[in-house]
């Protein structure tokens, strides 16, 4: 009988595939477009598995993060949804409006994740011309006015980016003062408006020692505010019956990746962002795909082409809940997990590790064909290897 290393079980997230899903990185090979319906098995097979919430990606090659949210918000019973919210790309009067519906809608599972960007011609896409800087200061004007309008106040604002005049809601959120506010942002400017506003602050899978520095920094400025910041590791899973199952697994995950790919992936990373998380992730690659393992378990391979999460927990269920247990004890209280592909991963994680973390999940038994159970769909390697975390 397993036995937890704990008394305090971490919750475990999960990851929404809208860009698409499938067993290779950076290959055409068993990918599943980004269709709504395996949306729904992945989020339902989940929410009875026993994960608290689910994390939905933001970007031009994802779905919509809100609508997609919305719909599955009415197939599952428990689940929470992390939704992002994007300065910049809506007005936050009308964004405050959406918030409380879906949060009525989904009975108050709404979780909100602030995602400022960090690629200037995406966001130029969407209409965004602002440095770097100066995007973090219009996500706290941003801010500054949704919280009090979703609080109920009726809120009269002039500033740099936005001016609104008696702007109020008429329909209230369940969640009282507002739905959760999580956020990830790796430079001096992102960890202001953490401290300022945010309930939860995420990261991405660097090593223990590495990312207790960016924590604490983060927690020393939230409390000058008088406030405690929660934590959040947003990473991949690869657990296996045994560790060589587990590395021999991650292995082949990047089998089909070429050489020509991996150097224009991290060219792109390094030339076309601004991101400070995105370099930090790059700053972890050995520049050996031979040389992955940064830290015990802790595997780069996902970031040779995939931008934001890059890093992967690799290994039997043991040595991987060692390694969860190493970053609670820094201040991470939630995991927001991934695998390739995600539907069969989940059960893979609920199965294997929620019993070594003492997580009382609804497992169930993966059957022998359900790696075979859906159709193999063609989805764009490009898009693949563009979507954001």
């Amino acid at each position: 009988m397993s036995v937890s290393l704990s008394p305090v079980a971490p919750d475990l997230f999960w990851f929404i595939p809208t860009h698409g899903d499938g067993s290779y990185l950076g290959s055409e090979t068993q990918q599943r477009p980004p269709e709504f319906a395996y949306f729904r098995e992945v989020a339902q097979a989940v929410d009875r598995l026993g994960f608290k919430g689910v994390l939905l990606p933001t970007g031009q090659s994802c779905e919509d993060s809100w609508i997609t949210a919305a719909g599955l918000a009415t197939a599952t019973e428990r689940l929470k949804f992390l939704v992002a919210l994007r300065p910049g790309v809506t007005s936050p009067a009308f964004a405050a409006r959406q918030a409380a519906a879906l949060d009525r809608l989904s009975d108050g599972r709404l979780l909100l994740n602030v995602v400022v960007g960090g690629h200037p011609a995406e966001l130029g896409a969407d209409g965004i011309f602002l440095e770097h800087d100066e995007r973090y200061a219009q996500a706290d004007e941003f801010l500054t006015i949704w919280r009090d309008l979703v609080a109920g106040k009726t809120v009269d604002f002039e500033g740099k980016y936005y001016r609104v005049a008696h702007g109020r809601l008429d329909f209230p959120v369940v969640q009282k003062p507002h739905p959760p506010l999580w956020f990830g942002g790796s430079s001096e400017a992102g960890h202001e408006v953490a401290a300022e506003h945010v309930t939860t602050y995420l990261s991405w899978g660097e090593p223990p020692h590495i990312l207790k520095d960016k924590l604490a920094d983060v927690q020393a400025r939230a409390a000058k505010r008088g406030r405690k910041l929660k934590f959040g590791l947003r990473i991949h899973f690869i657990v296996r019956e045994t560790e060589a199952e587990a590395w021999a697994a991650a292995d082949r995950l990047i089998s089909r990746i070429s050489d020509e790919q991996i150097e224009n992936a991290q060219k792109r990373f390094k030339v076309e962002m601004d991101s400070v998380g995105q370099a930090r992730m790059a700053a972890l690659q050995p520049g050996d795909r031979n040389k992955l393992e940064i830290a015990p378990n802790l595997w780069a391979g996902i970031g040779l082409v995939r931008r934001g999460a890059g890093t992967a927990l690799v290994g039997d269920p043991k040595s991987v809940a060692a390694r969860i247990r190493e970053y609670q004890e820094i201040g991470i209280e939630t995991f927001i997990g991934s695998g390739y592909p995600h539907l069969e991963e989940a059960y893979r994680v609920a199965e294997l590790l929620f019993p070594e973390l003492g997580i009382d999940g609804r497992r169930r038994k993966v059957s022998d064909n359900i790696v075979n159970e859906f159709a193999v769909g063609s989805h764009s390697a490009e898009r693949r290897l563009a979507a954001v975390s």
